[in-house]
């Protein structure tokens, strides 16, 4: 006897995506909108715009006006595009800091490379550091990670987009 395969019922339901809220370090405004977190910037050569970053940690894609000219390995600087302060972490000169709050609204910092093209991400809460991308080794040491008995880090890589 032959089995009969069941077929799977397809789901109507859509995923729920779930969008943290970003915000700045200085004057907690919120950097997120329409699924993107807006940052104002100054290129090298002292030009500004505005850079859209996806707001999934790890995911790299950046958009940018056509005319804001942003060269590989350019290092940026980042102000929040309401308070206008500096967004530099006092974690490394080379990385920017923001802050993320989760679906309930517990805070975590976010310290991100400012240099275009490299991937290094860490998200911080207590003890413990997730570190998204290849180029994290290059600022680990940064976190004073050595003073931590337990630490708990994680690792994660996706595809860089945005080279």
């Amino acid at each position: 006897k032959k089995k009969k395969k069941k077929k799977k019922k397809k789901s109507n339901q859509k995923l729920e995506v779930i969008m943290n809220n970003f915000r700045c370090p200085k004057c907690n405004a919120y950097l997120n909108v329409c699924k993107q977190i807006v940052l104002a910037a100054e290129n090298e050569k002292g030009d500004y715009g505005l850079i859209l970053l996806h707001p999934e940690l790890g995911n790299y894609a950046v958009d940018s006006h056509e005319n804001f000219d942003v060269a590989h390995g350019e290092k940026l600087k980042f102000f929040c595009p309401a308070c206008h302060k500096n967004l530099n972490s006092n974690k490394s000169e080379e990385l920017a800091h923001i802050i993320m709050e989760d679906k309930d609204g517990a805070p975590f910092e976010i310290h991100f490379s400012r240099i275009k093209g490299e991937e290094a991400t860490y998200k911080l809460e207590g003890k413990s550091v997730e570190v998204y991308g290849r180029s994290t080794s290059k600022y680990l040491n940064y976190f004073n990670l050595s003073a931590y008995k337990q630490l708990q880090i994680t690792y994660y890589c996706k595809l860089c987009i945005f080279q």
